[in-house]
């Protein structure tokens, strides 16, 4: 079989929702021939506007694409748009290639992988670490798992949304390797919000406070924004809570099944949960929920 070139291929692009949608339009700019769907229409007329094609079914993305990206909200959302009869891979041509971009378990990842091959569709998992501002700059940090002479091919694309992509191991690793991530990026955010609580609680000026922890070298840069625009009580989701509470939800999964103790994990995921459900801001909105429960704000707290 012909080894099919990534430039000038048939790039088809599923879900459109924050993260999608920003880079579905990074690989316009970048003069890729794409091809979008998403189950809410209307998302996609901004990228038909700037150029893309869009696809009435999953049916459509699968005859029309040479390498298929999907970025959805969880694992069941992903099997929904692959398998079965109406599903991606129903019509997929052989020797295409899926790179599935999502937040899920590595068991997913793998079930996906080993559906393709049978097909002969060679499936990536290739998740994204970054926000919202990342993707719309193409600075993403990408993870990828399954073959590596397919991650490799794919790196044109990769090129046009990241500024680092890594290739971890096979089928599953990628997935794995967010999850490891966001462990950090969770706990680390529960970390700093229970230090400024602490800070406020006791007599520290908030805005002074946040300022120079922001500039300390404990603090990462994906966390450095957060305490910035935490200052002005600006919790405007870049990464939605409830994602951050989702992924969590992995996590402790994985390592409940694997027997790997993860307290802190554990208690950040209660905060997250016990945050408010009715909205749906930035995850580091727990710096205002513990900053609530430090000055009795919060008087009948579910933990």
């Amino acid at each position: 079989m012909a080894i099919m070139k990534i430039e000038g291929s048939n790039i088809g692009f599923v879900g459109l929702g924050g993260m999608g949608q920003l880079m579905a339009r990074r690989l316009i700019e970048q003069s890729f021939r794409l091809t979008v769907y998403d189950r809410t229409a209307e998302r996609m007329n901004p990228l038909v506007a700037a150029g893309a094609r869009a696809a009435h079914s999953l049916k459509t993305i699968g005859e029309e694409s040479d390498v298929i990206l999907s970025c959805v909200t969880n694992d069941r959302a992903v099997l929904d748009i692959y398998t079965g009869s109406s599903g991606v891979l129903a019509s997929a041509r052989r020797g295409a290639i899926i790179v599935e971009m999502s937040t899920v378990l590595p068991e997913t990842s793998q079930k996906l992988s080993e559906v393709g091959r049978e097909r002969g569709v060679e499936v990536l998992d290739v998740p994204i670490s970054g926000s919202t501002p990342a993707a719309e700059e193409g600075t993403l940090i990408l993870f990828g798992g399954g073959d590596l002479e397919t991650f490799e091919r794919c790196a044109p694309i990769f090129n046009g949304l990241s500024r680092r992509h890594y290739y971890i191991g096979p089928s599953g690793a990628g997935s794995l390797m967010k999850l490891v991530v966001n462990t950090v990026l969770g706990v680390g955010m529960q970390a700093i919000a229970e230090a400024t609580a602490l800070g406020e609680r006791t007599g520290l000026d908030r805005n002074r406070m946040l300022e120079v922890l922001a500039k300390t070298a404990v603090i990462a840069p994906s966390h450095q924004g957060k305490l910035l625009r935490a200052s002005r009580g600006d919790y405007t989701p870049q990464f939605p809570l409830s994602l951050m509470r989702k992924d969590l939800g992995l996590i402790l999964e994985l390592a409940n099944e694997w027997e790997v103790p993860m307290p802190t994990t554990m208690a950040a995921s209660i905060v997250n949960r016990a945050c408010d459900e009715f909205a749906d801001p930035d995850f580091s909105y727990v710096m205002e929920e513990m900053r609530r429960r430090a000055n009795g704000e919060l008087t009948n707290p579910t933990w």
